[in-house]
């Protein structure tokens, strides 16, 4: 697949500085670029790689300035790093047009699956399914009962997808995720054994919703577990049952929220951070990673530690906590001097 400089310039709203007819095949890190191929130059570090980058076009700011000659042309635009971004959801939207049923797909009659849809190869879709048009189901899926499924949305390879699930237009969800199976959820007996808690709920996602790969979420004990709109979260990630996640708000890798935990919009999590069930953390909330969380986060908050504290109060700790040795050995020096 082939694009003109010109081509791409229309796409991004941009302008071409040099040869407008030129091709590229491929996208490539500036610094590792190939004849044929586009990047882009955001980050001032890496200034110097125009000057010496194989690549036939390079997406660069509006007030870029050279001060060397260079072989690539330039498209310029208002932000390079926004524009290649573009690019990239433009350029995989391409790649991956596929659109049909693999014959070694096993379909339930009573699904509906729109011609513009594709099914990979060996996945299961079972009795009552909905897909809206253009879905693109990997290969080794497992779709189970009464799922609906918006238009535009990917689900990746391996991904298992538990009866009743609802997920909206523009999501992608990566491989390997379950999306709404049983939450961890027993009540004690007498004699020290447990019995499960049945789960007959189930889990709602909102429209451009992005799900890494290898996470979960857990069906609701009555109701919904819901993801709302916008929301981006990062690979193996545990979301429990009953949890509410709060529209455009981005969770890093290997976090954990307990069960019936409500967050707000706008909040930004950080990576390894546990938060404990039957919470409500508010909006524009930043918890930094590894963080653990045991009680309600107010609005604004901006957090750290385990458990967390204000993120200030932590770094003003934190300055004592490197000198306790040094501190230690000062308080015995004086008590064997008052001693003496």
């Amino acid at each position: 697949m082939k694009f003109t400089a010109a081509e791409i310039a229309n796409l991004l709203e941009g302008t071409v500085d040099g040869d407008d007819t030129v091709e590229i095949s491929s996208l490539s890190k500036i610094e590792e670029s190939t004849h044929g191929s586009l990047t882009f130059l955001a980050n001032p570090k890496y200034t110097q790689h125009i000057y010496t980058t194989n690549a036939s076009l390079v997406i660069v700011n509006k007030d870029f300035k050279l001060d060397d000659e260079i072989s690539p042309t330039l498209i310029r635009v208002t932000d390079a790093y926004q524009a290649f971004s573009t690019l990239l959801e433009y350029y995989n939207k391409n790649i991956e047009s596929k659109k049909g049923i693999e014959t070694s797909s096993i379909i339930d009659s009573s699904s509906n699956i729109p011609s513009s849809c594709y099914i990979g190869n060996f996945t299961i879709i079972a009795d009552e399914v909905k897909l809206k048009e253009n879905v693109i189901i990997g290969s080794h899926v497992t779709i189970e009962g009464d799922v609906s499924i918006g238009e535009n949305t990917k689900i990746d390879s391996f991904c298992v997808i538990k009866t009743g699930t609802k997920i909206g237009s523009n999501c992608h969800i990566h491989s390997g995720c379950v999306i709404g199976s049983d939450g961890f959820g027993y009540t004690p007996n007498e004699d020290g054994t447990y019995k499960k808690i049945p789960h007959t709920g189930n889990v709602e996602i909102s429209e451009h919703v992005e799900i890494g790969a290898n996470s979960t979420i857990d069906r609701a004990t009555l109701g919904s577990t819901r993801i709302l709109r916008g929301v981006k979260m990062d690979n193996q990630i545990q979301i429990a049952h009953n949890v509410e996640i709060g529209a455009n708000t981005v969770i890093a890798a290997q976090t954990g929220i307990a069960g019936s935990t409500k967050i707000g919009p706008n909040c930004i999590i950080g990576g390894q951070v546990g938060i404990i069930g039957h919470l409500k953390i508010g909006k524009n909330v930043s918890i930094q990673g590894q963080s653990g969380i045991i009680s309600n986060i107010k609005d604004g908050s901006v957090i750290q530690g385990s458990p967390a504290i204000s993120y200030k109060d932590y770094n003003k700790s934190y300055v004592y906590f490197r000198r306790f040795p040094s501190i230690i050995k000062r308080l015995e020096s004086l008590e064997k001097n008052k001693n003496e």
